[in-house]
């Protein structure tokens, strides 16, 4: 929605296109063509095979959990950064590429400067190389030699656990879970995220998600329903949400089990493969009737206009005096 349409308070990045139309939503620009649609909503969801709520015990392989426990708990080495002192507290997650926009650093700041949020949980970052060295991208080498500075600086040595980017799926399906076990939450601090697919994957397995407020998250997460919003320019602000949910969840175990169920149930509701190919399938009969329905042939009628315009209104322009 952002994307096409903007909202009262910005542009969005196609609002300069003069006319479309949204189910559900009606925008005038310029005037409207209901025979013209240009743009729709059609988003992607987590497959459910691998992303699905911790509670499902008897879908979780030990064998998984076993690899999760090792790299969140395992002992520092030359692939990894950070060991784990007190294991019993919740586990804030971050997982994402190493580069400005994704802001990973910028979390490891915030925690570093926050002795209520370091009080509450450790800080588990999944992400690029441990060895600026290993990275051919000069954005990413900056951000890991970045996130080395911040460790030394707050000393995070026994609270913050770094670990190189995860491919394999299972694996990345299993830390959310791992990280829900531990009544933590999921954190994607970027300074833009267009769509946010990681917060899709942690809501389903029923992780509550801390995301930014600039992209799509704004749209996929209702605030303080089914996750949380936070400004990444106003990072003491977003841990010092961070560290008043996870104090509350503490207090109250219901706190933090209302934000899981109601991730869980968002992305049932709008974010699931199934829902997509429902939805792509509908809007493509609807278009294929538009289309069959209407005698307009695009490719011709731009041939004629490019005609008369050659034939007609350009040997007129030549005729007017320039003087």
């Amino acid at each position: 929605y952002q994307e096409i349409a903007g909202t009262a308070h910005g542009v969005g990045q196609y609002e300069s296109y003069s006319a479309f139309s949204l189910p559900g939503l009606y925008r005038v620009v310029d005037g409207i063509d209901v025979f013209d649609p240009k743009f729709n909503i059609v988003s992607p969801g987590a497959d459910p095979e691998t992303f699905f709520p911790h509670s499902d015990g008897d879908r979780r392989p030990q064998e998984l959990r076993d690899t999760v426990s090792r790299l969140l708990y395992g002992a520092q080495t030359d692939e990894t950064r950070g060991e784990l002192s007190d294991c019993e507290k919740p586990v804030i997650f971050a997982m994402s590429r190493l580069d400005r926009i994704k802001n990973a650093a910028g979390l490891v700041e915030w925690y570093g400067r926050s002795a209520a949020l370091q009080d509450e949980a450790n800080l588990f970052l999944v992400g690029g190389y441990i060895d600026p060295n290993l990275s051919q991208d000069g954005d990413e080498q900056a951000q890991i030699r970045r996130i080395h500075k911040l460790f030394d600086e707050y000393d995070l040595e026994d609270k913050v656990r770094w670990v190189p980017m995860q491919t394999d799926k299972n694996i990345v399906g299993e830390i959310y879970r791992c990280v829900a076990d531990t009544r933590g939450a999921f954190v994607q601090p970027a300074l833009f995220e267009a769509f946010g697919l990681t917060v899709i994957e942690a809501m389903s397995s029923g992780l509550p998600v801390f995301a930014t407020r600039y992209g799509g998250p704004l749209e996929s997460i209702e605030n303080g329903v089914s996750g949380f919003h936070i400004d990444p320019n106003h990072g003491d602000r977003a841990a010092t949400r961070m560290a008043e949910f996870l104090s509350a969840a503490r207090a109250d175990p219901a706190v933090w089990q209302g934000i899981s169920t109601g991730a869980i149930s968002r992305v049932q509701e709008r974010y699931t493969w199934k829902l997509y190919a429902s939805r792509l399938l509908a809007l493509s009969r609807i278009y294929g009737f538009w289309r069959f329905n209407t005698d307009i042939e695009r490719e011709e009628t731009q041939r004629y206009m490019d005609m008369f315009y050659g034939l007609m209104y350009r040997p007129l322009a030549s005729q007017i005096d320039q003087s």
